[in-house]
């Protein structure tokens, strides 16, 4: 018989102090049923004659991390997490919040809205809600800045960032930090602060009213000059800040509801939001109905050039023991210095202690022997680019391994069935396609081949969490060598782009369109970043279909000896030792030319133009990806193009952006996930570009 639910909330007794403890694991979630047994628990312990005090706690790991996300778009169920934070403020006994793990969002206000809040030495506290575009909208506007005042609580709310346990009470944020049993500590204090009456938030921080209104308007003159006027979350968050003082509380907590739903129904928090489900959704393989990650203890690296030694670092920074082996003794000396620099640069500045550097690099082999391989329970090959160089390689690897190593290629274009055959040991062979810099992108694409097992690949995504990085599976088939998922569509993206600078746009309109549209930087400051020769080497190489137009400007310029950053010139002129350029004068005149000798006569492209026609080739892209099956998923795109290009968060990814701001260009569509799976952008299918788009694409890209 099917036991029913457990559930999560229940209230014990430890004499006059009534405990309300939570237990919704994994991270007890403050969903409509724990808000409904904490309000239910609170009534029934204030009305006991004999509770002087109450306390709330929680099981697990952690104080409630935060509201639940989902219920963002559902019709508000009762009590909300707003009506249950006022009861507890307004409840005639003291609450004391005991706080163990981390305290976030809706679980800090709820912390905040009772009377005292005590929390582990080790706990940690903050409100994200800046992060999914929106604001603490359950009184955490109103409530921060009477306990800590105006500039501290705008730090946390527009930061996003978190605060340890220490810090915390030297803010004012909490009364008590202690090291020993935290439910017991919480326990005698409720007894001790029994004998008071309970208060609402401190008021003392509203005492200097023209400072206060002086730091307010200080802080939102920086908002408005380093995100802009329309970026709607802060400004509302500021505003919300100075409601607190000039508003009673229950005004001040109405001008809160109103700012928070103002944040919820706009684009950039839908965007916001979307990305964050689709990072927890990309890191779901089919493959662990099959197996489960394997315990990786000691890392392997084969090739320590910039790729390798960011690998290393990042195994290193996640506590791996790493073995580095590199070619000759001035191979093993360059990787050193490279790891070596890394970790003086990050003590330099503050990101580590000596200490933490120094215990870092004991976990650290660097070796030119390869057969110290067969320690390793997984290795990455990160040497270059080149499919028989790769070749060769993994089989050495191959017949050195152990024989429940995973091998992983850092390929990032090659044909990852072929290079998996080549080792030997194809079932135990993956793709793991790092991100540069390895040692901060968070992205890393798992390529699955047609052979390799469940549990090689459920061992590499294991490990690909483990260093703290978002795992998006591709799967791709004998003879794909088109660059994963990533790198597909970063071709898209490019030649849509040399189309038009082709036809008539320059590097500077289509890199600053692009900007305006939310990426960092253009494709042509990314390519003078990355190094032309690079993707000519690729083009050179590639099998070039006769039928499709092909645009040489770069081919030209590479053939100039303008490779960009590093020849200090390419589409942009850069000074010795700057990152920043201006344009390139030989260069317009070159694409001049170009035009001449294919008698192109230019036009023009509007901002809006550039980045419809580059928006339209990413989703095509996207959709010939998902078609292929090599995405799982159309969010699986929107995550590789946010963490790995920079595609602006705020607007989701170009698969979201797709569906929610361009339904004019994409007319017809066509559901690529089962009926029963689960969208990420509410009730909508989830949509992409049937063959007719593609050939609307095309046909404006010929003529």
């Amino acid at each position: 018989m099917k036991q029913a639910p457990k559930h999560p909330v229940r209230l014990e007794r430890q004499g006059n102090v009534a405990l309300i403890v939570i237990e919704n694991p994994p991270v007890n979630a403050l969903g409509v049923a724990v808000r409904r047994g904490i309000a239910a628990a609170l009534n029934a312990a204030v009305a006991h004659e004999q509770t002087d005090a109450v306390v709330i706690a929680a099981n697990g790991r952690t104080f409630p991390v935060g509201a639940d996300i989902r219920e963002f778009d559902m019709a508000p169920q009762e009590p909300s997490l707003g009506q249950l934070c006022n009861l507890i403020e307004r409840a005639r006994k003291p609450v004391v919040a005991a706080i163990q793990g981390t305290a976030l969002g809706g679980g800090l206000e709820l912390a905040m809205a009772a009377h005292y809040r005590i929390a582990a030495k080790s706990a940690r506290m903050g409100l994200p809600e800046i992060h999914l575009g929106t604001l603490p909208g359950a009184g955490g506007t109103q409530r921060l800045p009477r306990l800590i005042g105006p500039e501290l609580a705008l730090d946390m709310m527009l930061s996003g960032n978190q605060v340890g346990a220490g810090i915390a009470a030297e803010m004012g944020l909490i009364d008590l930090v202690t090291d020993n049993d935290l439910r017991t500590e919480a326990v005698d204090y409720a007894r001790s602060v029994a004998v008071t009456r309970p208060t609402s938030a401190n008021r003392t921080h509203l005492a200097d009213g023209a400072g206060y209104m002086a730091s307010v308007a200080a802080r939102r003159e920086q908002v408005t000059m380093e995100l802009g006027a329309n970026a709607l979350a802060p400004h509302k968050i500021v505003d919300c800040v100075e409601a607190a003082l000039l508003l009673p509380m229950e005004t001040g907590l109405d001008v809160e509801r109103s700012a928070f739903e103002d944040c919820i129904a706009s684009r950039e928090s839908e965007g916001l939001r979307h990305a964050f489900f689709a990072e927890r959704a990309a890191a779901k393989f089919p493959e662990a109905t099959e197996a489960k990650p394997a315990q990786v203890d000691r890392v392997a690296i084969v090739g320590g050039g910039m790729m390798g030694a960011g690998i290393a670092i990042a195994a290193l920074q996640s506590g791996f023991a790493v073995t580095l082996v590199e070619q000759g003794e001035s191979g093993v000396n360059a990787a050193l210095e490279r790891i070596g620099a890394y970790y003086e640069r990050s003590v330099a500045k503050g990101r580590l202690s000596e200490a933490q550097g120094a215990a870092a690099l004991t976990h650290l082999q660097l070796t030119n022997k390869l057969d110290t391989l067969g320690e390793a329970d997984l290795i990455v090959e990160a040497i270059a680019e080149d499919f028989d160089l790769k070749s060769q390689m993994l089989a050495e690897i191959g017949a050195l391994a152990k024989p429940d190593a995973v091998i992983a290629t850092n390929t990032s274009y090659l044909d990852l069935a072929a290079l998996a055959a080549a080792s030997g040991r194809p079932a135990d062979t993956v793709g793991l396609h790092f991100f540069a810099p390895a040692q901060v992108n968070k992205l890393v694409e798992v390529g699955v081949h047609d052979t390799a097992s469940a549990q090689s690949v459920m061992t590499a995504q294991g490990f690909v969490r483990a260093l703290g990085k978002t795992p998006v599976r591709a799967r791709v088939h004998a003879g794909f060598g088109t660059g994963y998922i990533g790198n597909s569509i970063l071709e898209a993206y490019r030649h849509a782009a040399d189309i038009m600078l082709e036809d008539g746009a320059t590097p500077a309109q289509i890199d600053g369109a692009m900007r305006s549209f939310g990426f960092q930087l253009g494709p042509y400051q990314v390519a003078d970043m990355s190094g032309l020769d690079i993707a000519y080497a690729r083009r050179q190489t590639k099998p070039r279909d006769p039928d499709a137009r092909y645009v040489e400007i770069a081919d030209k310029m590479v053939e100039q000896g303008w490779l960009g950053q590093k020849s200090n010139r390419g589409y942009y002129i850069y000074a010795e030792g700057q990152r920043q350029g201006v344009p390139n004068g030989d260069v317009l005149k070159l694409i001049a030319e170009h035009r001449a000798q294919k008698g192109i006569t230019p036009r023009t492209f509007s901002d809006r133009d550039i980045r419809d026609r580059i928006l339209l080739a990413i989703v095509n892209a996207g959709a010939r990806l998902l078609g292929e099956g090599v995405a799982a998923r159309p969010s699986d795109i929107d995550v590789v193009m946010m963490l790995g290009f920079g595609y602006p968060r705020s607007r989701g990814g170009p698969m979201m952006d797709a569906d929610a701001t361009t339904p004019s260009i994409i007319a017809s569509r066509l559901s690529v996930l089962a009926p029963e799976e689960p969208t990420l952008w509410g009730a909508a299918p989830v949509l992409t570009m049937l063959a007719q788009e593609r050939q609307k694409f095309a046909e404006l890209n010929a003529s």
